[in-house]
């Protein structure tokens, strides 16, 4: 991906550089702020990304000054462009949205960075976004294009009626989703996610992304969802919908998947309800078969936290290249070693590099901030080369920690 912009454009892109490392947060927070004043592109994001402690905002400045710094050389951005043309696609982002962001993001230069925000500074700003945008609305057609024209694919929302609910553990509830149409669905990639459009009560029209924790088929889709304490929308999930709801859902995005071709060991590693992505694996390779060894390791708190333990030792059992391991952190009187759980404490590099093929096998991570942070750092600092380690956000990408420690609480 050569950049065609004028010398003077990247070198006027690249000189504001070090205004973006000073104010790049105060000048996104005031971009969506200016585009959130429009109630149909506020519709487009989900709210709980954004704020003071909302990730989203975050993630878009580094995406911002990742983009300055390399506008001579943007093929090194490549993964993340390929990333937001995902996510973008879930949330249903079209071209008319555009301009919207660009007005939004000049307007906010302009009012963060005062006079230093020349006629030139944002003309060169207005190209790079452009460019920029003509590149995710081409790899964006591409993908809206294979979705709808794919074996049970469509484009836009489709309705699904919960055809089941079932609770998993204390605080994770399954959701079985079969489209009203009766029509075949697409057959997602095990550790892609679908978006929903949820009208909640009171009329409020929200987005949000959950991964698929079933096996690729051509009739349902399976979420499993943690109630989170101030979750305005888990806790609707969880208390409000019913076998029978009705649920509008988009096709299947994301660019962390399984593939189909396995070649080295694998190894899934997840903490929390990042089990969900993992467990579509899981499901995926006990149907299909594969010839390698599969190795799934798991923490949580404890047994009442652990979802979908059975289900995951039912698919490991009774076949030999398949294996389960789970750590409670702090086990109940009522958990039993060997029985609930294989393990006590966290999980940890040093175990990683006993117990997993850390030679050459590929790592796929799912759960907190923090418990990716120590386990892609630790597996890099073992020796585990980048294309062998493989992982997903609960949320938007943002940066893992510079500096993690090895011992983290799943």
């Amino acid at each position: 991906m050569t950049s065609p912009l004028s010398e003077r454009t990247t070198a006027i892109v690249k000189a504001t550089v070090p205004a973006l490392e000073a104010h790049g947060l105060e000048i996104v927070r005031t971009m969506y702020a200016h585009m959130f004043e429009d109630p149909a592109i506020r519709a487009l994001f989900n709210p709980s990304h954004h704020g003071e402690t909302g990730s989203q905002p975050k993630a878009l400045t580094g995406a911002i000054l990742a983009y300055a710094k390399n506008i001579d050389n943007l093929g090194v951005l490549g993964p993340a462009v390929e990333r937001i043309a995902q996510k973008h696609v879930g949330l249903q982002i079209l071209p008319e949205h555009y301009p919207a962001v660009a007005n939004a993001l000049l307007a906010a230069i302009k009012d963060v960075l005062g006079d230093a925000a020349t006629e030139e500074v944002l003309a060169a700003w207005g190209e790079a976004y452009w460019f920029l945008a003509n590149i995710l609305i081409g790899r964006e057609k591409k993908l809206y294009n294979d979705l709808a024209t794919s074996d049970g694919g469509w484009s836009g929302w489709r309705e699904f009626r919960v055809e089941q609910k079932r609770r998993e553990s204390d605080i994770v509830t399954s959701f079985v989703l079969r489209p009203v149409d009766g029509s075949p669905i697409l057959r997602h990639r095990p550790g892609q996610y679908l978006t929903f459009q949820l009208e909640l009560q009171g009329g409020e029209t929200v987005k949000r992304n959950y991964s698929v924790s079933s096996a690729p088929n051509d009739e349902t889709y399976r979420i499993s969802v943690k109630r989170e304490l101030l979750g305005q929308v888990s806790n609707w999930l969880h208390d409000q919908v019913e076998v029978g709801s009705i649920l509008k859902v988009a096709p299947p995005s994301g660019e962390f998947f399984l593939g189909d071709k396995i070649e080295r060991p694998v190894v899934l590693l997840s903490g929390g309800v990042g089990l969900t992505p993992m467990v579509s694996m899981l499901e995926a390779v006990a149907t299909r078969g594969a010839g390698v060894h599969i190795h799934y390791i798991h923490g949580t708190q404890d047994g009442s936290t652990h979802a979908m333990g059975d289900h995951v030792r039912g698919l490991v059992d009774g076949r030999p290249n398949m294996k389960a391991t789970t750590f409670y952190l702090s086990p109940r009187d009522g958990d039993v070693l060997g029985q609930t759980h294989d393990a006590e404490g966290v999980i940890t590099i040093d175990w990683l590099r006993q117990n997993t093929a850390v030679e050459n096998a590929d790592y796929y991570l799912c759960g907190p901030k923090p418990f990716l942070a120590a386990l892609v750092h630790g597996l890099r600092r073992s020796g585990v080369t980048g294309d062998r380690v493989h992982y997903e956000f609960f949320g938007p990408a943002d940066e893992l920690d510079d500096d993690p420690a090895d011992r983290l609480v799943a």
